[in-house]
């Protein structure tokens, strides 16, 4: 049974730097792209940053980009999110997710490539 937890989130104030962690369990962790998306209260599901099989390939939304990476560790079987320099507008729920596709095949930053969901965790920045 394919399980993502989440884990790292919490109260920052602008400026500053969390990082998420996603453990994941149930499948072969290295042979799955993943990604982190957020949503926040009234507003879609976005995709922020993914990874492909083998972290060849990353991809980061335009809002985060030079702020945020998604390094992953195959040993550890867990994937991070590297939020530095956090906006008030960084604020919401965030998601980490697995798809078995890889980035030739699919928008990794696209919420309906993925199969396995973990629950969230929340990240709120304050101005």
């Amino acid at each position: 049974q394919v399980q993502l937890v989440e884990s790292g989130g919490g109260s920052v104030q602008g400026g500053g730097s969390l990082r998420l962690s996603c453990a994941a369990s149930g499948y072969t962790f290295s042979r799955y792209s993943m990604g982190w998306f957020r949503q926040a209260p009234g507003k879609e599901r976005e995709g922020v940053a993914a990874i492909s099989v083998g972290g060849a390939f990353t991809d980061y939304a335009d809002s985060v980009k030079g702020r945020f990476t998604i390094p992953r560790d195959t040993a550890k079987n867990t994937l991070y999110l590297q939020m530095n320099s956090l906006k008030p507008e960084d604020t919401a729920m965030y998601y980490c997710a697995a798809t078995a596709k890889n980035w030739y095949k699919a928008d990794l930053l696209a919420a309906y490539e993925y199969n396995y969901w973990g629950q969230g965790t929340q990240v709120t920045v304050s101005s």
